[in-house]
């Protein structure tokens, strides 16, 4: 029978990529194929497996079953062509640079950034010797001015987090383009509600661990090739997938994968990366992601519109100087919002109380329904105050950069009743 082709969300978080039923069982769930290695039919396929002539399972540091059905179905909903499910949403981060860049190189970054990313960048990669290149997204043309002939990708986030400013994903795309340079994005905070490689961009990046996971149970990361950059054209810029690969008897990436796709980027990095560095994700995470992954359109809807309702609501309190969500931004920040989020606005919040740092920290201790944790994408609301938390390793100058205040509190807002989230944060700010 021939699988039906669907575009919808909803519909490809249920039925979207490699699996309709396990082909022994008939089991309609995804089963947990808990095991480390995988039996060869004879030393032929081995050998084509090694020798990438086939595509199959080796061993799950490699590849799992379970694994491949959550590849397949988000890369699917991204609109890419393959994907690469990872340890976590920072390996899956430190991958994505690392599979295009070597000792020397730099990439130019966005300043709106994650606070553990711009750490990673900041810090860690100065340390491999890879250059990272800050320019503020205000912008869009400091990415060409900070481009040379070294700079192997751009790499922003959707819907930055804290700041909330959405990325002119089409705009630096369309820069990237002329340059030769791909554009990489970290689309977590707006899984559903915005298609970056629709855009322009090249790779799609996500903490799994966040919206697709959705209960807060699970640690994971993955990357989506949208197999829509040209590899070899870039020719010299892109050394890593057009120069022989020593760590794989010489292959040269953008010419092996021809007769399997335009999958030069996931593959190199599967064999490569994942094989040497093991960042690996737990098949039992897998099937926990995939169960997210289908309710994740729904959920999506019920946090957008709750987080619309929160950012009116707290407009309106006397004791918050400022709320930042895309709902209430003018001007520019507006109009990049209504270009790349369809479906909704996202459902992280931040707001400024007027009393600082001493307030921000009195309304969180407060707080009796919306969990105090660092995560974000729960079905539950949650909350913390940045500037002592997440973003407390960043200097003042740098959390300002990255939209971090004294006052500053960030909230993931949950699917729970709307009546209820709005009473715990009155409550809580009645005792600031």
């Amino acid at each position: 029978m021939t699988k039906p082709v669907f575009t919808n969300p909803e519909t490809l978080a249920l039925h979207g990529g490699s699996h309709r039923a396990d082909p022994t069982t008939g089991s309609v769930a995804v089963p947990i194929h808990q095991t480390t290695s995988f039996q060869f039919q004879d030393t032929g396929h081995a050998a084509r497996l090694f020798g990438l002539a086939e595509l199959g399972n080796i061993y799950t540091r490699l590849m799992n079953p379970t694994t491949d059905v959550l590849e397949t179905r988000i890369a699917a909903m991204e609109g890419g062509v393959a994907a690469l499910a990872v340890a976590s949403g920072q390996s899956a981060t430190s991958f994505a640079v690392m599979n295009l860049c070597e000792a020397g190189d730099n990439i130019v970054s966005s300043t709106d950034l994650y606070g553990g990313t711009w750490n990673l960048f900041a810090n860690t990669f100065k340390a491999f010797g890879i250059e990272v290149r800050f320019v503020d997204p205000a912008d869009p043309e400091g990415f060409a001015r900070a481009t040379d002939a070294r700079t192997r990708c751009y790499y922003a986030e959707t819907l930055p987090n804290p700041k909330l400013q959405v990325f002119p994903i089409a705009e630096v795309a369309a820069i990237g383009r002329k340059q030769g340079v791909p554009l990489i994005m970290d689309n977590t905070a707006a899984p559903v509600i915005c298609k970056p490689l629709a855009l322009g961009a090249a790779v799609v990046m996500h903490s799994t661990t966040k919206y697709i996971g959705g209960h807060g149970t699970s640690i994971g990361g993955i990357i989506v090739d949208g197999g829509n950059f040209d590899w070899e054209a870039g020719g010299s810029r892109f050394p890593t997938l057009n120069n022989p690969d020593p760590s794989y008897h010489g292959v040269v990436w953008t010419q092996a994968v021809k007769p399997l796709g335009p999958i030069a980027y996931i593959l190199k990095m599967r064999t490569t990366l994942l094989r040497d560095l093991g960042a690996a994700m737990a098949p039992f995470n897998a099937f926990m992601f995939i169960q997210g992954l289908e309710t994740l359109p729904l959920r999506m809807e019920r946090h957008c519109a709750n987080a619309l309702k929160v950012a009116a609501h707290l407009s309106a309190h006397p004791k918050v100087a400022k709320v930042i969500h895309p709902s209430v931004q003018t001007g520019e920040a507006k109009r990049r919002a209504e270009a790349a989020l369809k479906g909704g606005m996202g459902a992280l919040l931040g707001f400024e109380l007027k009393g600082g740092l001493e307030a921000g920290q009195a309304f969180i201790n407060a707080l009796q329904m919306f969990y105090h944790v660092a995560n974000i994408g729960d079905a539950r609301s949650l909350a913390i105050h940045p500037a002592s938390t997440t973003h407390s390793q960043l200097s003042v100058e740098d959390q300002a950069s990255t939209g971090v205040t004294p006052g500053y509190v960030r909230l993931s807002i949950g699917i729970e009743h709307i009546d209820d989230i709005l009473a715990d944060l009155d409550q809580a700010l009645d005792k600031v």
